[in-house]
């Protein structure tokens, strides 16, 4: 037999999931219902994701290498990368996410623009599951109603997926991220040449953080909140503007966007021969909402175990061979999401708190682990004394932000 698997959605957990998957031999669908999404989303990547998903220089718009945070109070830290050969990528979804999902089509997976609205979950560990779907090929909203039979199914459709749905996931809390495109004027465009910025405070996030971050020919700047905290999302935004108004002078809306982002894992990842992954699954992290990244990795790793064990695609593989995805997951990235998880509660619950986030990020230490981290995705920890110098100026800029906070 032939396995076949259906990937249910195209952005970097999908189409990477695909891409593995047929360029193993297995029989692979990848749904997608908008070819031309762009979705909202700051689009910054780690310098470790352009070689491990051996991305092209053409679809990074920007190569930053300076970093801008913002207190509440307006102090300015600057961070910047040492090494001439570091940078974070900066993408614009539609670009990065139509690479992947073509260049697992060019590999054989089966691309079909649709969406899928209903699942048949069969009775037995055999039996396929039959996939109902509309098929949008005919360049029409209302397509034309299809069926799908396949022994697989990794949904990869999002933060509000249809296939989480189905299959019974779980619900987690959210944020809502909100985002404006703005066409700068070449000589403010310069500026953010290769230089990111990042605000904090209660004007512009009750929660996390609001962002300018550069793009080909425009920036994008946004904010996120809580679910719970969405009516005043706008008002948020209206306060990133007015922070960073004098570099914004004469800029032209090009487009606004808004989109939920998971705050936690689903209490069920994997149920049945079902698996979710990036979004879908709730793998954004806290503090830096970093998502890109992680969930192309995990359609790769999700991919790879059905790789492994269906003997590349001559057996259909249980649910206990599934979550043995789950299991390396957590075991690789458990302690970060932790970690981050608690950096969030403790430095973005107040102003005082959001002083003393920005003075400890003007430490080259801080700044070397956290790059480090960042960049390579992975955690070298820094010797005894080092974080003994951490911990120390830790408290200390927390004492001082309660004085420093507006």
């Amino acid at each position: 037999m032939t396995l076949r698997v259906a990937v249910v959605g195209s952005g970097p957990a999908g189409s990477s999931a695909a891409e593995t998957l047929a360029a193993s031999g297995i029989e692979t669908y990848l749904f997608e219902r908008k070819l031309d999404n762009a979705k909202p989303c700051g689009g910054a990547i780690p310098l470790c994701m352009v070689g491990e998903f051996d991305l092209p220089p053409e679809i990074i718009d920007r190569r930053v290498r300076k970093m801008k945070m913002i207190s509440p109070s307006n102090r300015e830290v600057d961070i910047n990368l040492v090494n001439e050969e570091e940078y974070i990528g900066m993408c614009r979804r539609e670009v990065l996410d139509g690479f992947l999902r073509n260049r697992a089509a060019k590999l054989g997976a089966n691309l079909i623009n649709a969406t899928v609205h209903k699942v048949d979950i069969p009775t037995n560990n055999t039996d396929p599951y039959t996939i109902h779907y509309v098929d949008h090929a005919d360049g029409s909203v209302q397509g034309v109603g299809k069926t799908l039979k396949v022994d697989l199914i990794i949904g990869a459709d999002g933060a509000n997926s249809r296939i989480a749905k189905e299959m019974d996931a779980g619900d987690y809390n959210y944020a809502i991220a909100f985002q404006e495109r703005i066409r700068l004027p070449e000589d403010k465009m310069a500026f953010y040449n290769d230089l990111a910025e990042m605000y904090v405070g209660d004007d512009v996030s009750t929660d996390f953080y609001a962002w300018v971050f550069p793009k080909y020919d425009h920036v994008a700047v946004g904010t996120g909140t809580m679910h719970v905290n969405k009516a005043s999302i706008k008002q948020l935004q209206a306060g990133i503007r007015a922070r960073a108004a004098k570099k914004l002078e004469g800029g032209k809306i090009i487009k606004v966007e808004a989109h939920p982002i998971p705050e936690h894992p689903r209490p069920r990842r994997v149920v049945g021969r079902i698996a979710l992954v990036g979004d879908a699954a709730g793998y954004v992290t806290k503090s830096s909402g970093e998502g890109i990244y992680f969930a192309a990795k995990s359609g790769r790793m999700c991919a790879e175990t059905i790789v492994e064990t269906s003997n590349n695609g001559s057996r259909i593989p249980t649910e206990n061979d599934l979550k043995l995805y789950i299991k390396r997951w957590d075991k690789k990235y458990g302690l970060t999401y932790k970690v981050l998880d608690i950096l969030q509660t403790v430095f973005y619950r107040s102003d005082a708190t959001r002083e003393a986030f920005v003075e400890m990020c003007g430490d080259m230490d801080v700044q070397k682990l956290t790059f480090d981290s960042y960049l390579y995705k992975t955690v070298v920890p820094a010797n005894p004394i080092t974080q003994l110098k951490i911990t120390a100026k830790t408290i200390g800029s927390l004492i001082r932000g309660n004085a420093l906070a507006p």
